[in-house]
């Protein structure tokens, strides 16, 4: 073990109780003072448990059987109270609502410096700076529950980057944020590990920031500590990654598809810049294919429409205008994409499409009907809808009953009950689960469960409000493989996602919303290469979107590509190159 270790982990291994088997099994790991370590792994490999176990929630609050030894700052996290521990440890989780407590945002934030007896000013210096860090300046009087699920997020961050803690722990902080949102977060928590000596400890499936940012990868799987390296050496590992179900940069995959094709890359690069000199380290030994990529499509879709949206504005009771005399319609059989920054609106409009919220002014109608006039009840089997945080949806107490709970209501029988709650358990992976109760899944599979409940409906129309949150890559991709299957089958899918690396092959349409307006209708190829609006409504088109822009600026050619195997299809060797 290093001698600057600030956190040590010795033989640790850990099983819940009433738990099956072990969660953690004999993780050995030693944290260096000032070090920023990424860790990475599928769900359910044991990430938010050995979080927990650094701040003395495992074992002290959950009870269980605890093996070994973790020490923070010196401190034995099984013998130091929890509240001592804090003090030295401070945890960001992956759901805010769990951590938000307070009557308003600025009272959040101070709240745990007042408990540390913080002086006043060094507080409201402190409450300044952390929110304008998170971009909620302005929003110091809010009600937390006021804010969009993002901001929550921001506002849970904030509180703790108020702390400057000597070991900052942070479990899927940006799963909810939008792109440059995350970017700022990784940037900002960067600085302060760099200049205030934090020590970071980050979980998080956000391979591109893992990369660029953080100094050492653990990765975890089924509770054991699998690898331990640099960002460069774990994510080029093209054998390793499939099998932990880890998602590598998009450089990373182009410049190994590149190797599947015969070429020979000096190096696999896991980072943008690096991978930009690695090319033009290689120009001289590649040429770009004529007409290798397909042209940006602008064909009027196909099908009726099925929501018109009419000069829609919304404002809430306490005065936030989240829609500004909103547009739009969304024809029948299309997979649509709704993206934009945390607080655009995007939830608040298809909330409208459900008649969960009335216009303000303007009118939404589905099938010639204004939606107003319709009962809530009736629209839910016509549209199903799955919300950004499953909790919200979840009421019976196991995932079986919960599944068929709609269906029973509607009067359906028995036996067609049954049919339609075994389809569904099984297209979401969780017919094993189905004697559980769903708050004792974790949040992603807490909302597979929500999903399949929404598919038994069997609506003609599917709403995914940010479906992919908590999800590890091969999950991210089940649930999106379902949406695609049943846009395929005939319905009409919306997406709302902050997550643009995972819609191309699914989405063919892409509306970009920001601060209630809608900034751009288009088709994906054409939306994701317009960078500049993306980035005024705080996105960030996909890493090999930027990627593929670099190349084009070089060879004076556009390269419209979405994926990273687009990008290295347009390659061929050139003449005479060995």
């Amino acid at each position: 073990m290093s001698r600057d270790a600030i956190v040590r982990i010795e033989n640790l291994s850990y099983q819940y109780p009433r738990s099956p088997g072990l969660v953690l099994r004999d993780i050995n790991l030693s944290i260096h003072k000032g070090e920023f370590l990424g860790i990475v792994g599928p769900t359910g490999a044991g990430k938010t448990t050995l979080c927990l176990a650094l701040n003395g929630i495992v074992p002290q609050f959950y009870g269980g059987r605890f093996y070994g030894h973790v020490t923070v700052a010196g401190l034995d996290t099984v013998e130091t109270p929890i509240h001592q521990l804090a003090q030295h440890v401070a945890m960001v989780f992956q759901d805010p609502e769990t951590q938000l407590i307070a009557n308003s945002v600025e009272d959040e934030v101070a709240f745990g410096l007042e408990n540390i007896r913080v002086p006043r000013d060094e507080i409201r210096r402190r409450i300044e700076w952390a929110l304008a860090t998170v971009r909620l300046a302005g929003m110091e009087e809010k009600h937390p529950t006021e804010l969009s699920g993002g901001e929550k997020q921001r506002l849970a961050i904030a509180a703790a980057l108020a702390l400057q803690p000597q070991v900052l722990v942070l479990d899927e902080p940006t799963s909810q944020l939008d792109p440059l949102g995350s970017q700022e977060v990784f940037a900002t928590v960067r600085e302060l590990n760099a200049r205030l000596g934090i020590t970071v400890i980050l979980v998080s499936h956000a391979s591109e920031e893992v990369a660029e940012f953080v100094d050492r990868v653990a990765l975890l799987s089924n509770g054991e500590l699998a690898g331990l390296n640099a960002p460069s050496q774990i994510f080029a590992q093209a054998d390793l990654l499939p099998k932990y179900a880890i998602r590598p940069p998009q450089v990373t995959r182009f410049y190994l598809e590149l190797r599947n094709r015969g070429f020979d890359p000096p190096s696999i690069p896991v980072t943008l810049e690096r991978a930009v000199k690695v090319y033009d380290h290689m120009r001289t030994q590649i040429e770009l294919k004529p007409l290798a990529v397909p042209e940006i499509a602008t064909a009027e879709p196909p099908g009726s429409v099925l929501f018109s949206v009419r000069d829609v504005e919304h404002v809430y009771p306490d005065g936030t205008r989240a829609l500004h005399g909103v547009s739009l319609d969304l024809r029948e059989g299309e997979y649509v994409g709704i993206v934009g920054q945390n607080g655009a609106g995007k939830t608040t409009l298809v909330k409208h499409f459900l008649h969960l919220l009335e216009p303000t002014s303007g009118q939404v109608f589905l099938d010639g009907q204004d939606v107003t006039n319709l009962e809530v009840s009736e629209l839910a089997q016509q549209v199903g809808f799955v919300a950004q945080n499953p909790d919200n949806q979840i009421f019976n107490t196991s995932v079986e009953a919960e599944v068929s709970f709609a269906l029973r209501n509607l009067g359906i029988g028995p036996a067609e009950v049954a049919q339609r709650v075994e389809e569904s358990l099984d297209t979401m992976g969780l017919v094993d689960y189905r004697t559980w109760h769903p708050l004792s899944l974790s949040k992603g599979d807490r909302a597979r469960v929500v999903i399949a409940a929404v598919l038994a409906m069997r609506p003609d129309v599917l709403i995914f409000d940010e479906p992919t949150t908590g999800q590890d890559y091969l999950g991210a991709r089940r649930i999106l493989d379902v949406s695609r299957q049943l846009h395929q089958a005939g319905k009409t899918v919306i997406v709302i996602t902050h997550h643009l690396y995972l819609m191309p092959g699914y989405a063919e349409r892409v509306v970009v919303m920001g601060k209630g307006i809608i900034l751009l209708d288009a088709p994906i190829r054409e939306a994701f290469h317009d960078t500049a609006l993306l980035e005024h409504t705080f996105l960030a088109p996909p890493q090999i979107v930027q990627f593929a822009q670099r190349i084009a600026s070089r060879e004076n050619r556009a390269l419209p590509v979405l994926a990273p195997e687009e990008l290295a299809a347009c390659f061929a060797k050139r003449k005479g190159a060995g």
